[in-house]
């Protein structure tokens, strides 16, 4: 494909074009200029999604003057929110490591790969740090391997099974610094002591200010979940627990669910089918995702994070605190490191139904029982996940690599196991 710039005011979207170091500005106002590229595999603005566009602004305020290239694998509402950060976003192809892809990827895709990888180590080479958003970009951590010292790969994800052992094998093979976003994170890779590597808490930018406190029990509680459709998320099981509650708890419950299912209509139809089967048409939504959720985290009382496979963290969960919305999460994963349960939010055993039910039946008709909670919830943000914090953490272990990186490999080490933002 050719190359193919797209100029508005001054800002560049290129197509499958991999920049060499000449055609970088080699000095801007007297000094030589770093030459940093940031990968993500995706294009929409999911939390991981907004997640990455933080970390990008994140280091744009630690390297002011760099040449920051941004990759993406095709073109999305993401690429709004990083022109402000990226001196130009590249879409070009990323062989990403899908659970539902993962027959093609180990028959068709496979000839794909070597092309993948020798364009990596071109923009690897070409760069003086490159950031890739999460282990299953799998050509960049290979490629990682063959220029050690200038990669840094940030753990959003935690696997299972065999995932897990392809996903710690890259790791472990790219040699990449490691930035994991929770202690169950790291747990779940269990890297060797040597690894260079630093728990950091993902960072928000929350509101300004709060919400109010305002749930009195004299209208429905108004729960938003937010997020993918998807076995994991438990959108079923929400459901299922809202149909278990008596009547006169189920009918003074308001429920948006708001997202979509990744390329599978199919779930999205069995939830809709899901709801009104179980009577609840009148007062559960489905809606699909929105690009700014602020209208309904200002809307919210509760919201509801009810995984049934561990979440690496949960930026939903870390959302609602900022908005000072008490969560209602699983007990699985780096969620149970966002919530105090019984002081910023509830926490229950993942996948059971009925256990969710009977919280929210306590939720809807106890309501003088988690007064304080809103104001907590927003305590804890403050203190624990405010984007600041996160910066801190993120800009330091880039700058460890930029040390190592003209040090040499071996000439410096950082602590393992040294969160930079630990839980309070």
């Amino acid at each position: 494909m050719s190359v193919e710039p797209i100029l508005r005011s001054g800002f560049t979207i290129a197509y499958d074009d991999v920049q060499t170091p000449a055609r970088f500005p080699a000095v801007r106002d007297g000094h030589a200029v770093k030459r940093i590229t940031c990968v993500h595999q995706g294009c929409e603005l999911y939390g991981s999604d907004r997640s990455f566009c933080e970390t990008v602004r994140t280091i744009r305020a630690a390297y002011p003057t760099a040449w920051i290239d941004v990759v993406l694998p095709k073109a999305g509402p993401i690429v709004a929110m990083l022109e402000e950060a990226a001196s130009r976003i590249v879409i070009e192809p990323v062989w990403v490591l899908r659970r539902r892809n993962l027959a093609r990827l180990a028959t068709i895709g496979l000839a794909a790969l070597p092309m993948a990888v020798a364009r990596a180590l071109r923009r690897i080479r070409a760069s003086d740090l490159v950031y890739v958003n999460t282990t299953v970009v799998a050509d960049y951590l290979l490629a990682s391997r063959l220029l050690p010292g200038r990669t840094v790969v940030h753990v959003h994800e935690i696997p299972e099974g065999a995932a897990l052992k392809v996903l710690r094998g890259l790791i472990r093979w790219s040699r990449a610094h490691i930035i994991f976003n929770s202690r169950a994170t790291q747990a779940a890779f269990a890297m060797p002591q040597d690894a260079t590597a630093r728990v950091v808490y993902n960072g928000i930018s929350g509101p300004a200010q709060p919400n109010p406190a305002r749930y009195d029990g004299s209208r429905p509680l108004r729960l938003l979940m937010l997020g993918r459709i998807s076995r994991i998320k438990g959108q079923e099981v929400l459901v299922e627990a809202i149909r278990r509650l008596p009547p006169a708890a189920r009918a003074r419950i308001e429920l948006r669910i708001v997202g979509g299912a990744f390329e599978d209509d199919a779930r999205e139809a069995a939830l809709v089918a899901q709801i009104a089967q179980a009577g609840l048409s009148a007062q559960v939504t489905c809606s699909p995702f929105v690009a700014d959720p602020d209208p309904l985290y200002r809307w919210a009382d509760v919201v509801a994070v009810p995984s049934q496979r561990p979440e690496s963290l949960g930026r939903v969960a870390i959302e609602a605190l900022a908005y000072g919305i008490p969560p209602l999460v699983s007990g699985i994963g780096g969620l149970t490191e966002i919530v105090e349960d019984g002081a910023t939010g509830w926490v229950v055993p993942p996948g059971s139904a009925e256990a969710l039910s009977r919280t929210l039946a306590e939720i809807v008709t106890r309501p003088d029982t988690w007064a304080g909670y809103p104001a907590a919830a927003r305590a804890r943000y403050e203190r624990v996940f405010d984007a600041s914090l996160a910066a801190e953490g993120i800009t330091g272990m880039l700058r460890l690599t930029f040390q190592r990186e003209q040090a040499g490999p071996c000439e410096v080490r950082a602590p393992v196991n040294a969160p930079s933002n630990p839980a309070g």
